[in-house]
């Protein structure tokens, strides 16, 4: 309204509503949006000319590794990263040193999360043998992004392969379920594929069948059971295809590490940095992936941020562990594949935030509307420049794509009408609270 006072307006930017792309200023009062467009006055104002305005990108697959040693990452670093990159909200893994797999643990990263985080936050719950029927009650904690199944071993002690348990757990609860899908048994058949100071076989020892057979189990188990799931870091094209007939009941993830890396150039250039799991694989692959993207089966991009030192990357393989930072890059190496034409800016948008909003069921999150969360990552999609080494905050320090020249940048993150990066600098302090979920949230605390 004419002469009604704000916090905040971003004036003159592009912003990307969620029905069209408009030249327009955003007005910001309490933390949300009170108005887009029109006239008003306001305590702060930014000038983003040049720049466009995206809702704030939500990472669904972050491993900040805390508790733990901590010479990695911690829930400081890892969320300093993210704001860096323009990520504005992430949801954490439980295979931590302990790993979150009780009510005590969730608590605990809360209790660390408050005053150090600099982003919105949410923790998955670990199913284990032990948990596996109180599931239901552990995804309805606050702060929990719900329950996460590692179905071949991986980083941390969490493993539940058993058809069996992975039952009692799909029965118990009825959020969304976040599903690690390499089949544990095949992993163990196939032990004798990796060679020593090998790491291109990697991917033949954790082969595309060790995943579509991990795949065809669990939506199988969703099916029986009637529960939802979500299938992270899906890396090959077979598993798209199956998944497409499955929609109803499999939401799936595709990471930017997957879409942009391949086995052929990525083993001899970085060798074991270029280690995670489910791995890297060949050009046929990556393609293939670009194929399923253009059929709109993909919903979700998350990062899979899973660092490692340097020393311990730099063991020979298989002594390597795996995993790659990412949450830093995400936005960028996307904003690159906009640039270069693979996809557009408004499917960036949907699979990075109105898809964790519309999934997971976020509460004022994932959109540029009036009464929303004031969340932006504001980006200069022209800018050229080359990701380097002092511009990581990860504690662990590297990062695959460090050297690569992309065009697309993060210039500002804005978190709830709070400033907390702005070109690469970090202004204020750590104000990241934890995210709010229908299937959590009671409306009458507001």
């Amino acid at each position: 309204m004419p002469g009604t006072f704000y916090d905040l307006l971003l004036k003159n930017g592009t912003v990307v509503l969620p029905d069209q792309t408009v030249a327009t200023d955003l007005y910001v009062r309490d933390g949300r949006i009170a108005r887009i467009g029109g006239t008003g006055e306001a305590r702060r104002t930014i000038d983003c000319t040049g720049l466009t305005i995206l809702p704030g990108v939500i990472d669904t697959q972050v491993h900040f590794r805390e508790p733990g040693p901590g010479d990695a990452e911690d829930l400081e670093s890892g969320s300093r990263a993210a704001v860096l990159g323009g990520v504005t909200g992430v949801f954490e893994m439980p295979n931590t040193q302990p790993p979150t797999d009780t009510p005590e643990a969730v608590r605990d990263k809360l209790a660390r999360a408050h005053g150090r985080m600099w982003c919105e936050h949410a923790f998955y719950v670990g199913a284990t043998t032990d948990n596996a029927d109180r599931c239901g009650e552990l995804e309805k904690l606050p702060g929990t992004a719900g329950i996460k199944i590692f179905m071949g071993s991986s980083t941390g002690s969490l493993l539940v392969s058993d058809d069996r348990i992975l039952e009692r757990v799909l029965r118990s609860g009825s959020r969304r379920v976040a599903i690690h899908a390499e089949d544990e048994e095949r992993l163990h058949e196939r032990l004798g594929h990796r060679v020593e100071g090998d790491p291109s076989s990697h991917p033949v020892w954790r082969d595309e069948e060790t995943a579509m057979r991990a795949t065809r189990r669990i939506v199988r188990l969703a099916r029986r059971t009637g529960r939802r799931i979500h299938v992270l870091h899906v890396t090959t094209p077979a598993e798209l295809e199956f998944l497409s007939a499955n929609k109803d009941i499999a939401s799936c993830e595709v990471t930017p590490q997957h879409l942009t890396l391949a086995a052929e150039d990525a083993y001899p250039e970085l060798g074991t940095l270029a280690q995670m799991n489910p791995p890297i694989r060949n050009r046929a692959a990556r393609d293939g992936l670009w194929f399923w993207m253009g059929q709109g089966v993909p919903d979700i991009i998350g990062s899979d941020h899973a660092p490692h030192t340097r020393t311990a990357k730099e063991r020979a393989y298989p002594a390597s562990p795996s995993g790659m930072p990412g949450v830093q890059t995400l936005l960028p190496l996307m904003l690159d594949h906009v640039a270069h034409g693979r996809l557009t800016l408004r499917r960036v948008v949907d699979m990075t935030s109105a898809g964790p909003q519309r999934l997971f069921g976020l509460v004022r999150k994932g959109r540029i509307a009036v009464g929303y969360d004031a969340d932006f990552s504001i980006v200069d999609l022209n800018a050229r420049w080359e990701v380097r080494q002092d511009w990581l905050a990860s504690r662990c320090g590297w990062s695959p794509f460090v050297g690569r020249t992309l065009t697309g940048r993060p210039v500002g993150t804005i978190i709830r009408g709070h400033t907390v990066m702005w070109e690469g600098e970090l202004p204020g302090t750590a104000i990241g609270e934890p995210l709010r979920f229908e299937a959590t949230d009671r409306p009458q605390d507001t």
